[in-house]
């Protein structure tokens, strides 16, 4: 069968990368599963690390870049916000506070979803909104993943620490009080990928006068159980994707 597009660059690109699905490959590997000139799979390899599709290994060797995964969550993104609602909404009835789902878009964090407390004192952040990628619990959460290099600059004028963020890491979880608007408070949790990035944070914030200042003690096994949900959700999604392709491809 003919894949090419026509377009000679693209399906070049789309060789390259369909042979680094089978695992890390040197040039020379690459030209033999490719059938490329070496010049032009070395290039065509060059240019697509430039964009971070492709990366190196600790060996020199190609390997799939991470903006693959940061497409593949962009992807399955509709798929999240339309299970949001409800758990949001769960999360809101359980806690009596108001949920939010973030999702990192550089040096901010926005908010994607949420379901409000509908009446007394409350955190109101609107669906849209942005937030610091400085300070808060969900911005912590957002980061903590995050690689090395990646990570060492997210903190640079940050609100929490390196060690603070140890502390998420291992918990699985963080928490925020008055960190980013005096007087509120705020657990969030980690939504992952099929891969197991780090690609979204579910949170509950309120007035630190219900919430204490350890909020995590009274919402954190809540909050958690919430960002699985999703999580699951999301990985559900795409190994029904898989499944489809491979029947596809039968």
């Amino acid at each position: 069968m003919d894949n090419s597009s026509g377009v000679g660059v693209l399906d070049k690109a789309a060789t390259v990368l369909g042979a680094l699905e089978a695992g890390p490959a040197t040039l020379a590997q690459l030209v033999g599963a490719t059938g490329l000139a070496r010049p032009t799979a070395h290039r065509l390899a060059v240019a697509l690390e430039h964009h971070r599709l492709v990366s190196r290994d600790m060996q020199g060797r190609f390997v799939l870049g991470p903006r693959l995964g940061e497409l593949a969550s962009a992807a399955g993104e509709d798929r999240l916000l339309a299970a949001a609602g409800p758990v949001l909404g769960a999360l809101r009835d359980h806690t009596n506070e108001s949920a939010q789902l973030f999702r990192r878009q550089g040096d901010q964090r926005i908010c994607v979803a949420a379901a409000e407390r509908p009446v007394g004192l409350r955190d109101s952040i609107p669906v849209g909104a942005t937030l610091s990628m400085l300070a808060g619990s969900a911005a912590q959460v957002l980061l903590a993943w995050e690689e090395p290099d990646r990570l060492h600059r997210g903190l640079q004028g940050a609100a929490f620490t390196a060690t603070a963020l140890s502390g998420v890491r291992r918990r699985g979880w963080a928490q925020s009080v008055a960190e980013r608007e005096a007087g509120v408070a705020s657990v969030s949790a980690p939504v992952r990928g099929p891969s197991g990035r780090v690609v979204a944070a579910v949170s509950i914030s309120g007035p630190i006068e219900r919430l204490s200042r350890q909020p995590g003690r009274l919402h954190a096994a809540t909050v958690v159980a919430g960002a699985n949900k999703l999580t699951e959700v999301l990985r559900r999604h795409h190994a029904m994707q898989q499944q489809q392709q491979q029947q596809q491809n039968a």
